[in-house]
This record gives C-alpha cells, sequence and structure tokens, in this order.
C-alpha cells in the first residue's frame, strides 16, 4: 500500500502537466492571412517574407474573402493592390496568429491579428 500512494501521486500529476501543456491549440505555426474584401473592385495582396518566400492571395472579388495562406513568421512586406493602387506595409509576424486584411466600402484597409491561442 505504501507504494502505491506514491505511484497514483506520480500518475495524477503526470495527468495535470499533460492537460496544461495541450491547451495550447498552436505550436509554433507559421502565421497566415486572408483578404475580407467590402471594397468596390477586386483586391489582391503579395506577401513577402524576410527569408524571401512570397505568397500571394489574387483577385478578391467584392463581397467575399479569400481563405487564409500560410507563410514564415518574421519581418513581412505586404502589397496590397486595390483598383490599380498599391499599399505597402513592412509589419514584425509571429508565429500562431491570423491576420485578417479587411478593406471597407471606401477601400480603407484594417489589419486585425488573432492569436490562435486565445
Amino acid at each position: 500500500m505504501k507504494k502505491i500512494k506514491p505511484l497514483i501521486a506520480l500518475l495524477l500529476i503526470s495527468i495535470v502537466i499533460i492537460s496544461l501543456n495541450s491547451c495550447t491549440a498552436c505550436k509554433g505555426e507559421n502565421p497566415s492571412a486572408k483578404i475580407i474584401n467590402n471594397g468596390t473592385s477586386k483586391a489582391s495582396v503579395q506577401i513577402k517574407t524576410s527569408e524571401g518566400n512570397t505568397v500571394n492571395i489574387n483577385n478578391v472579388d467584392p463581397g467575399t474573402s479569400s481563405s487564409y495562406a500560410s507563410y514564415a513568421a518574421g519581418l513581412v512586406t505586404f502589397t496590397i493592390t486595390v483598383s490599380n493602387k498599391d499599399y505597402v506595409e513592412t509589419v514584425q509576424m509571429q508565429e500562431c496568429y491570423d491576420y485578417d486584411i479587411a478593406i471597407d466600402a471606401n477601400n480603407n484597409i484594417t489589419t486585425t491579428a488573432k492569436d490562435r491561442n486565445d
């Protein structure tokens, strides 16, 4: 009986540690972005990572949104094109975040970051 109590305690501690560790939904996954186009014309975004890779989300029609596209974390340059006008922004992107690039009816652009662990 004396040997069983420490074994049970160890088992319970192990279960608690595993439970706490598995609460995190995202572990080191690359960030991703999508376009939500509520603007007046098609929109596209080119995502250039600091590693030199490029991801494109092209020709998103007004009133629609794209699916998420994944890219490497780090310093990222977004080139967003709406009505043949380019908007360029360079941002430090973190792992485990989804970014919504929203274009409103006046073709104003806002970006919202969502932590996948929230």
